[in-house]
């Protein structure tokens, strides 16, 4: 039986619900403020959401939605209006959540708190942008939260994002642990292809963007972590008596 050492989790739709509460309205408010008439249905958005990252996200829309657009005068290429456009989403983003507009999922708080009471090391593995995770958890669990968690694998830090594994595979060098003393948790199957290959078992939390995608190969799949209060729906897998998710559910799981 493996040692529970490390919980890693993403942070995009499995800390919170930041693509509904945060980035979606901050990239509709960043393509209006520089003039373009885009608008990122919540439809349309679950589909853009198959590509990782928010730079190539932007970019894969132009290509497979836009293909007569023209880049406006005000830039000198494609890549230069996407560094915009991004930057100017961020900024939003930040502003949603020093408002509060981005809370943190169910179950969340709690199962970070019981982790580090019982000694358990915390990491980050996610292909949003640094000033993003900052962002959130400075907002919702204060501005100490970022020194609970021993590593930030966050944004441009690997070559490729998600699915490839280089994300999760930096977290781990930097945790210096092996892959069967930690759990990781995710919400897409992108996340998912990314932290298998590294031998990572994985809990997902699915939301309205992901809950149709398949996670063939997830330990298990849960509609959040659930609450005492507000126990979880089990999707697929095995949570044992479980209503809600405990440090000694992820110990179980790694049995």
């Amino acid at each position: 039986m493996a040692e529970l050492k490390a919980l890693i989790f993403d942070v995009d739709g499995t800390l919170a619900e930041t693509e509904r509460d945060g980035h979606r309205p901050a990239f509709n408010q960043a393509f209006a403020d520089t003039g373009l008439d885009w608008d990122w249905t919540p439809e349309l958005y679950g589909k853009l959401l198959e590509v990782s990252g928010g730079k190539e996200r932007i970019r894969a829309y132009v290509q497979d939605y836009l293909s007569d657009f023209q880049v406006p005068a005000d830039f000198s290429d494609l890549d230069a209006m996407i560094k915009h456009l991004h930057a100017t989403k961020t900024t939003y983003y930040k502003q949603y959540a020093a408002a509060g507009k981005i809370p943190l999922r169910p179950g969340v708080e709690r199962l970070l708190n019981e982790a580090r009471s019982e000694g358990v090391r915390l990491a980050i593995s996610t292909t949003t942008t640094p000033a993003n995770v900052q962002a959130l958890l400075e907002n919702t669990l204060g501005p100490d939260s970022l020194n609970w968690f021993d590593v930030i694998a966050a944004g441009d830090m690997v070559p490729k994002k998600k699915p490839a594994p280089d994300i999760f595979e930096y977290a781990l060098e930097h945790l210096d642990l092996p892959a069967d003393n930690c759990l990781a948790f995710e919400d897409t199957n992108n996340g998912l292809r990314s932290a298998t290959p590294t031998g990572l078992k994985t809990v997902v939390t699915v939301n309205e963007y992901t809950k149709a995608q398949d996670f063939t190969g997830a330990k298990l799949v849960l509609s959040d972590l659930g609450t005492p209060e507000t126990p979880f729906t089990v999707i697929s897998g095995d949570a044992g008596n479980a209503t809600y998710f405990t440090v000694n559910l992820a110990r179980q799981l790694l049995a």
